[in-house]
């Protein structure tokens, strides 16, 4: 039986299983950013690297902070790559573009989130950049959550299953009494495996993501966040 729940924040929470490069692709191309996908992902990945070993982003930033400080990386990456300068009025518009949609995203989960709560100890587990408690006070999902265990603060990031263990050992159960829910099958789905837990992944295409063990399986596969409460009783038969 299920006891208790780790969930990803983004790609799960967020964007209800989408890739935020997927999302940011999209607004690139609204507003007409004149690059190729290879060269978004350039600088995608460039953005990613930036805000993981350099303390640009502070505790008090909002995802919308976030978001903006992350285009920002990513235009200087185009910039200096020869790709062209950008203007940077498209930095604030892209970020409130993908701001708003995560806002929305989110509010659409919290019904889900607060019907687990009510039965479930939740447990945030994610690769995030030192300031996910203001992101989820801003977005009104932190009372959810009995602990939040971020990569940026227990210098563990997935797919290390040890940073799952930890939410585990905070839940004081088995592995096998918790399931895990996120996106990524490499950084998600796989660790939880290793680990004894029970998965379920938001399987949704958009962005490549490396290939997966043909030995591992997810408990199940889900193409939306409402489905979660459903699943989980399927697990319990």
């Amino acid at each position: 039986m299920v006891k208790g729940m780790l969930i990803d924040y983004g790609g799960t929470i967020d964007t209800n299983g989408l890739h935020w490069g997927s999302v940011l692709w999209e607004s690139y191309q609204k507003h007409e950013i004149n690059i190729d996908k290879a060269a978004f992902s350039k600088a995608y990945s460039f953005g990613e690297r930036s805000l993981a070993i350099n303390p640009i982003i502070k505790p008090e930033h909002s995802f919308y902070d976030t978001l903006f400080l992350k285009i920002e990386q990513q235009f200087k990456f185009l910039a200096e790559n020869g790709y062209g300068v950008i203007d940077e009025k498209f930095v604030s518009a892209i970020a409130k573009d993908c701001n708003d949609f995560a806002q929305t995203t989110v509010n659409n989960a919290k019904p889900v989130l607060e019907k687990l709560a009510a039965v479930y100890p939740l447990v945030l587990v994610s690769n995030f950049y030192g300031n996910i408690h203001k992101v989820l006070e801003v977005f009104g999902i932190d009372h959810f959550f009995k602990q939040v265990i971020e990569s940026a603060v227990v210098g563990i990031r997935k797919p290390n299953p040890l940073i799952y263990k930890l939410g585990v050992d905070f839940l004081e159960l088995l592995p096998e009494e918790c399931v895990v829910v996120g996106d990524s099958f490499v950084k998600d789905i796989e660790p939880a495996k290793e680990l004894g837990c029970k998965t379920i992944w938001i399987n949704v295409k958009g962005w490549d993501e490396p290939g997966t063990a043909a030995e591992i399986q997810s408990d199940s596969e889900i193409s939306d966040f409402s489905r979660i409460p459903e699943e989980i009783e399927k697990l319990n038969q």
